[in-house]
C-alpha cells in the first residue's frame, strides 16, 4: 500500500443511531394544501410513511455492512482527507477508472455498478473490458473531510482527483466518468489534464460552450433545447439559488432534522429520475434512506451544498473558441435534467461515442446500472 493511504471502514457509533431514532420520533411535520401531491415539494403523506419506515424497519447496520464489502481508504490530498473505494479489476489488463458522483448523491450510487465494471465476466461481459475502479466521496461529502477554506470548486476538485489518481495511487493514465457534479469535474479534467486520460465519459452535460445561447449558428434543435433549459431554470432551480447564495442558513434545519434532510434529498430523487411520479419505481426505500444516512451520519449536508456557493462565486467556464479535446463518451438518459442535441455537445466535447438510452434519469448508476456499465465499457474499449 502506498505511503499516506490508510484503510477505512464505515463504523457509525450506536449513539448516533439512537439519537437519530429519537429525532425521528419527535418529528414535527408541517401542514399541506389538500390534494397538492408533490406540486409544492415533498408530499406530506409520503414523507410521514417513509419516516415511519426509517424509524421502525430500516436497518443501517445491514447497509453499512454492504458498503463495507468494498475496499475503502482515505488519503490526504492537498491537505484534505479524501475517502475512496478502490476495487481491483478482474481481467487481463484492467484500466483505472475514476468514478464520480454529485449532489445529492454519494458513493451509494455505485454499489451495483462497481462489480459490473470490475468483473464484467460475472455480469455477462468480456473480462477484457475490466476496470480498476476508484470511487471517491467528493470533498465535503460523505466520508471525505469537509473543506476548511473557500474556493473548493470544480477546478480545485479536479486537481485533487488528478493528484489522487497519479500521485497517490500511481496511475499515470486513467479514464474518468461522472454524472451531476462528477460530470463537471471530469470535464474540467478533460480540459486541462488530457495527457493523463484515456478519455472521459459523462451521463450529464454540465458545461456549455463559451458562446452559449449567443452562438450565431444555433440549429432549430439547439433553440428548442435552450427553451427547455429556461423552463427548468424557472421551475426547478430554487435549490440551486439557496445553496449557491446562503447554504449556511439552510444547513441549520437540514443538519438538525433528519426528516427535513430526507425531504430535501428525496424530492430530488423523485423529480430527477425516470420514475413517472412514483419514486419507488426507480429506487427502493432502503436505497433512498441509505443515501440520506450518509449525509446524516457524517453531518455533511452543509459542506456538500457549499459546493454550489463555491461554483457560483468561483466559476469554471470554457474560454471563447475552446473545446474539451479529450475523447469523450456521452450517455443521454431520457429523464436527465439536461438533454442537448449532439450538435450542441460537439461544440463542447470531442465526442467519440453518443448513446441515447431507452430508460433512466439523473442517477443513472442507481437506476440503470447495466445500461451505464455497458456504455462505459464500450466507450473505453476503443480508448488507449
Amino acid at each position: 500500500m502506498a505511503a499516506g493511504i490508510e484503510p477505512f471502514r464505515i463504523a457509525v457509533a450506536d449513539s448516533v443511531l439512537a439519537d437519530l431514532k429519537e429525532r425521528l420520533a419527535r418529528t414535527r411535520f408541517p401542514d399541506e394544501i389538500a390534494d397538492s401531491g408533490w406540486e409544492y415539494g415533498t408530499n406530506l403523506a409520503y414523507l410521514k410513511d417513509l419516516v415511519e419506515y426509517w424509524k421502525t424497519e430500516y436497518d443501517w447496520r445491514k447497509h453499512e455492512a454492504e458498503l463495507n464489502r468494498f475496499h475503502h481508504f482515505r488519503a490526504s490530498v492537498d491537505g484534505i482527507g479524501i475517502h475512496f473505494i478502490h476495487e481491483q479489476g478482474k481481467g487481463p489488463n484492467p484500466k483505472p477508472l475514476l468514478l464520480l458522483h454529485g449532489w445529492p448523491g454519494s458513493i451509494c450510487e455505485f454499489t451495483e455498478i462497481i462489480p459490473m465494471l470490475t468483473d464484467p465476466a460475472s455480469h455477462g461481459g468480456d473480462p477484457a473490458d475490466a476496470f480498476t475502479v476508484v470511487a471517491p466521496s467528493l470533498p465535503g461529502y460523505g466520508f471525505s473531510e469537509r473543506p476548511r477554506a473557500r474556493a473548493m470548486n470544480i477546478q480545485a476538485t479536479a486537481e485533487i482527483f488528478l493528484k489522487l489518481m497519479t500521485d497517490v495511487l500511481g496511475y499515470r493514465r486513467f479514464g474518468a466518468q461522472g454524472g451531476d457534479w462528477g460530470s463537471a469535474i471530469v470535464s474540467r479534467m478533460g480540459e486541462v489534464y488530457g495527457q493523463n486520460l484515456f478519455g472521459i465519459h459523462v451521463n450529464m452535460i454540465s458545461v456549455g460552450p463559451a458562446e452559449g445561447r449567443n452562438a450565431p449558428d444555433l440549429t432549430p434543435e439547439e433553440r428548442v433545447f435552450l427553451g427547455d433549459i429556461e423552463r427548468f431554470r424557472q421551475g426547478e432551480t430554487g435549490y440551486q439559488w439557496i445553496q449557491g447564495t446562503k447554504p449556511q442558513t439552510l444547513a441549520y434545519g437540514l443538519n438538525d432534522s433528519p426528516a427535513g434532510l430526507c425531504a430535501w434529498i428525496v424530492e430530488k430523487f423523485r423529480t430527477w429520475s425516470d420514475c413517472h411520479g412514483d419514486v419507488e419505481r426507480s429506487f427502493t426505500r432502503d436505497q433512498l434512506l441509505t443515501n440520506v444516512m450518509v449525509y446524516w451520519v457524517t453531518q455533511t449536508i452543509n459542506s456538500s451544498t457549499r459546493l454550489y456557493y463555491e461554483v457560483r462565486h468561483h466559476p469554471w467556464r470554457l474560454k471563447p473558441g475552446a473545446r474539451i479535446e479529450t475523447p469523450t463518451g456521452i450517455a443521454i438518459f431520457p429523464a436527465e435534467l439536461i438533454r442537448p442535441p449532439r450538435h450542441w455537445a460537439e461544440r463542447i466535447y470531442n465526442v467519440k461515442r453518443w448513446t441515447v438510452m431507452p430508460a433512466g434519469g439523473h442517477f443513472a448508476a442507481m437506476e440503470e446500472p447495466e445500461l451505464l456499465a455497458g456504455d462505459i465499457r464500450a466507450f473505453f474499449r476503443e480508448m488507449n
